[in-house]
């Protein structure tokens, strides 16, 4: 099956920047699969979505969007494509209605019926001009705009900002009805707990680069235990930082955070021969990911 959207080498890299901005970037998104681009601000995260779209142009590399290279094929790439910005700029004096009725001047494939299930899912207010409208409510407005006319590939930028817990619910159930059409979804966001709980797989940007990929659903490592270890003598910390039993995920002065990276009678085992002042046992989250990358204070 062919991805949705395929990206090679792509760089962009500014005159007045001795580093790239965005920095030889691959990666693919396939139908149906929602992929959570996750990285601190300043990462690279807006860059490679502003490429993807042709809003600037790329210093080397490629995209392909259904098969559509996004330079070349840019007016056809933007027929498949639903697109919330991370800074949500709509007509201040328009209503939500009269911006509606434009887009779907452009876009013929609007269903009236899903566009209207769409405003009373998210509760907008689309009889309103947009300027009167608060912050949560013109971002209730972009996402309706986005999901509007059943892309083939949603990229979404920070889109729960500004949204209240019920909505942010109500946007992971579109964006799951959405991958279950075969759409696919590309989601940049620093929200981890966001990240974790709406994507198949995520990728780790750090000053322009990709620096990890993986998935979160099917991955047994997120369902497997992870032990708080405060050890007794920092002296052992070198020690388990050697061994292969466990995957040390943190260390922070001699409280280690560790994981199995086999059977848990291997690694308890192995723990037994420590000196051990406390153990906990947690699970793995994304944001221990995270922070496993991140760990330099970037």
């Amino acid at each position: 099956m062919a991805a949705s959207i395929t990206i090679i080498n792509l760089s962009k890299i500014y005159s007045s920047a001795s580093t790239p901005a965005l920095d030889t970037l691959s990666l693919q998104v396939q139908p149906g699969e929602v992929y959570g681009f996750l990285g601190a601000n300043g990462a690279g995260k807006s860059t490679a979505i502003r490429l993807l779209l042709n809003f600037i142009q790329p210093s080397s590399g490629t995209a392909t969007i259904m098969g559509k290279d996004i330079v070349a094929d840019n007016v056809a790439v933007k027929k498949h494509v639903g697109y919330l910005s991370g800074d949500v700029a709509l007509w201040p004096k328009v209503t939500g209605n009269e911006m509606f009725a434009y887009l779907m001047k452009l876009q013929s494939q609007v269903k009236k019926d899903y566009l209207h299930d769409l405003i009373k899912r998210f509760e907008a207010e689309p009889e309103k001009r947009i300027d009167t409208l608060s912050k949560g409510n013109r971002q209730k407005i972009g996402i309706i705009q986005a999901l509007m006319h059943e892309p083939d590939v949603l990229i979404l930028d920070e889109p729960t900002s500004g949204l209240d817990p019920l909505m942010q619910e109500v946007f992971y159930d579109e964006i799951r009805r959405a991958a279950a059409r075969r759409a696919a979804v590309f989601v940049s966001s620093h929200n981890l707990a966001e990240i974790q709980r709406m994507c198949d797989r995520v990728g780790i940007i750090k000053h322009g680069r990709l620096i990890h990929e993986q998935s979160i659903k099917d991955d047994k490592s997120f369902g497997a235990p992870v032990y708080r270890v405060v050890l007794k003598d920092e002296r052992q910390l070198k020690r388990l930082k050697a061994q292969g039993v466990l995957k040390v995920i943190k260390l922070d002065g001699v409280v280690a955070t560790v994981q199995p990276n086999g059977a848990i009678a291997q690694a308890l085992k192995e723990l037994s021969t420590y000196d051990i002042a406390g153990f906990t046992t947690q699970q793995l989250n994304l944001e221990d990911e995270f922070l496993e990358y991140y760990g330099d204070g970037a």
